[in-house]
């Protein structure tokens, strides 16, 4: 242990650099002792094994690994060839047995390989440059000194070119090959005549071809003095090899291009683990599509090449419950069954050439790139869908399967990627709204609207902290003698930017988002709050609130507490507070829902059902309820009017609301009408001995300031 760092020099370690110094003495000649080649090799195995478990991890104590042989003279090409082949083999069983599992860190020893060649080829070659360079500086330099010292650079130069273990050729201004050394011919398959007697061009991969004898006829031309590039070359026996490819140009006295040097290094092996590694990280591994990070770089790529008026749409396709799938039948099932999926769309669009992609989870999008613009990316939907509903066979288990799919189709110089996505994704939605197994097409303006109301969303919690909403209330009036007996609280919002909007735009949203509990809470205390006071100063009026309640308040188990609270903090009484609820909200409630309705009751506050005649009216039911009152529906009072012909009015509202009273009677409930609009509707409900009404015939929705005006100017008359 050397400053709390963790020591690697294990008997392992050890095993395995005694075993490296063993095999790079009999590989060839070795400048230093058996001893202290040991030492040496100790030292690179420790460095390797803390590259190994380092965190993060990182390929670079290998590629210096790679170096530092090449700087200790150990250059033998099979050095470098145990040294690799034993690092993937028996480096983490024989150092680390203890990881060397499934879960261990055995899949890191891929990138270390590939780095200490790297590094091994990268300095033997750094190190024939500076030969190189060294010699031509000597030649050129002392032309007019001793002979001898030109023929020993040439020796040296020889020498280097001979045994260097990375392949070396020389070629003349017509691409017609000088001389080659032997690792050059072998890695290309040849011998070193049969090199002599071939231009460099018939060497080049046929993709390549064409730029790679431009970039040489440049080089040749002396209008650059070296190039580096990864290429491939053919081989004799037609294989590809990968190499990393150094050529210099090496000019006369006079400056004119005399021959190249190409220095090339077989990266095969490293190009592949490359190509293997970029695959992984572009492709779904349990089903073998693209994946999210590869469909968005090819679809940026199709947005910045598009011709102008060019279409780009995209089906985003998500399974329909497929939750369900995993819960009852398990996640092995699950993947097997998106592996299948994932053929089936891939199959189906297999011929039209359009890109298949999972974007995680259950979702997959298809790319349609063409000229067919809606018409062709509505067809591949429907091949989709129908790809999808065909019966998924699993083992024993025969699933059926359906998806809902959004399609976006638009021009591809008026969008971008992340915007495209995000409108399938809405429209993924849409689809799935509309009841599944279908697909939607985008509609800007039906996006628009989706955007703001995600925004007023997105602002309703900030705005009940801010105190942006208020309470308008509508006056209930005695159909009998006119006067005003109660007032329904209705919550707006006052916002900043929009002014002052009405319940139909937020109160969904608040439901959705679940701020339903705490806006409802707000409501019903400012309501309290404004009962009490109207209470106080006039006491003869016997006003009573009535406050709407959602079902998910009606859920809440802290929903008689809450009223509890708010009447106790006001200090009205409870007989002055009306609760309503929907006919859909309290029609088959049971258990703690329903109870709460009766220990509601037993706090002596008035309860009422809202829109009734609209939902499930269950009538045994509603005599176990404890209700006061029933509001009946707008549609009804609408279609009493006086303003048609006897001949072709239409009495069946009449009859409805008429039957509706009596019914409420019987079971000693009080009748609201609402929505009354008229004079001639009002009349009418009175003599069918509705108690009360409320509309705008009675009063529109007005701050708390006009309800106290109003009973002042009742007051002041009776005075």
């Amino acid at each position: 242990m050397a400053g709390g760092a963790e020591d690697f020099s294990g008997p392992g370690a050890q095993e395995y650099a005694a075993t490296w110094a063993r095999a790079v003495r009999r590989l060839g000649f070795v400048p230093m002792s058996a001893a202290e080649t040991e030492r040496l090799l100790l030292a690179h195995t420790v460095r390797l094994v803390g590259a190994l478990l380092a965190e993060p991890f990182s390929v670079r104590p290998a590629e210096a690994v790679g170096r530092a042989l090449v700087e200790a003279h150990l250059t033998e090409p099979g050095v470098l060839d145990w040294s690799v082949r034993a690092l993937g083999e028996r480096f983490v069983s024989l150092v680390l047995p203890d990881r060397a599992g499934p879960g261990g860190v055995a899949g890191r020893t891929d990138a270390l390989q590939a780095a200490l060649a790297a590094g091994f080829a990268r300095a033997l070659r750094d190190r024939t440059f500076s030969q190189q360079e060294r010699i031509a500086r000597s030649a050129w330099q002392a032309r007019d000194a001793v002979e001898q010292a030109l023929r020993d650079s040439e020796a040296r130069f020889r020498a280097v070119f001979t045994g260097a273990a990375i392949g070396i050729g020389i070629a003349d201004t017509d691409g017609r090959i000088i001389d080659v050394n032997q690792s050059f011919a072998e890695m290309l398959g040849y011998s070193i005549a049969e090199l002599r007697q071939i231009n460099v061009a018939s060497l080049f991969h046929a993709d390549d071809a064409a730029g790679m004898w431009e970039l040489y006829q440049e080089l040749t031309a002396g209008k650059h003095d070296s190039a580096r590039v990864e290429k491939r070359y053919q081989r004799k026996d037609g294989s590809v090899v990968w190499t990393d490819l150094a050529v210099s140009l090496i000019r006369h006295d006079d400056g004119r291009p005399r021959f190249t040097v190409a220095m090339i290094e077989d990266i095969t092996e490293r190009y592949e683990l490359q190509q293997r590694l970029r695959f992984q990280a572009l492709h779904d591994p349990l089903t073998g599509l693209p994946n999210r990070t590869l469909f968005f770089e090819t679809l940026g790529q199709v947005l910045r090449a598009a011709a102008p008026r060019h279409r780009v749409g995209v089906c985003f396709l998500d399974l329909d419950g497929f939750k369900a799938v995993n819960d009852s039948l398990g996640h092995d099932l699950g993947d097997r069954l998106l592996v299948v999926i994932a053929r089936r769309l891939a199959d189906c669009v297999a011929e039209r050439g359009h890109l298949v992609a999972r974007m995680g989870g259950d979702e997959f999008v298809i790319l349609v790139d063409g000229d067919g613009g809606l018409t062709q990316a509505v067809a591949v939907a429907e091949s989709a869908l129908a790809a999808v509903a065909a019966p998924v066979i699993i083992g024993d288990q025969q699933l059926a399967v359906s998806a809902s799919i959004g399609i976006v189709n638009c021009p591809a110089e008026e969008t971008d990627a992340s915007e495209l996505m995000k409108a399938a994704d809405t429209t993924l939605y849409w689809a799935k709204a509309e009841g599944r197994g279908r697909w939607a097409v985008y509609d800007p303006e039906r996006g628009a609207r989706d955007i703001a109301r995600s925004a007023l969303a997105a602002g309703l919690p900030a705005a009940l902290d801010r105190g942006e909403f208020v309470v308008h209330y509508q006056p209930i009036v005695s159909l009998l003698d006119g006067s005003m007996r109660a007032v329904e609280a209705l919550v707006r919002w006052q916002h900043p930017e929009l002014g002052l909007l009405g319940p139909d735009r937020f109160i969904g949203l608040a439901e959705e988002t679940g701020l339903i509990v705490r806006l409802g809470a707000w409501v019903l205390d400012r309501a309290c709050r404004d009962a009490e006071a109207w209470r106080r100063r006039f006491p003869d009026a016997g006003l009573v609130v009535s406050v709407n309640l959602a079902a998910r308040q009606v859920e809440a188990p802290a929903i008689v507490e809450t009223v509890a609270t708010a009447l106790a903090a006001s200090g009205l009484p409870a007989e002055l507070l009306q609760l309503e609820l929907t006919e859909s909200a309290v029609m088959g409630t049971a258990g703690e829902p329903l109870r709460a309705l009766h220990r509601l009751a037993a706090l002596g506050v008035r309860m009422a059902i809202d829109d009734f005649g609209t939902g499930y009216s269950n009538l045994a039911y509603l005599r176990r309820l404890p209700i006061h009152c029933l509001k009946l529906a707008g549609p009804f009072v609408e279609g009493i009017r006086a303003d048609q012909p006897a001949a072709t009015a239409d009495h069946r509202d009449e009859r409805i609301v008429d039957a509706l009273v009596r019914l409420a009677h019987a079971l000693e409930l009080g009748v609201t009408a609402e929505a009354v609009e008229t004079s001639a509707q009002a009349e009418r409900l009175r003599a069918l001995r509705c108690d009360t009404g409320q509309g705008r015939w009675f009063g529109a929705p007005v701050p708390a300031e006009a309800i106290t005006a109003r009973l002042a100017g009742k007051a002041g008359s009776a005075a």
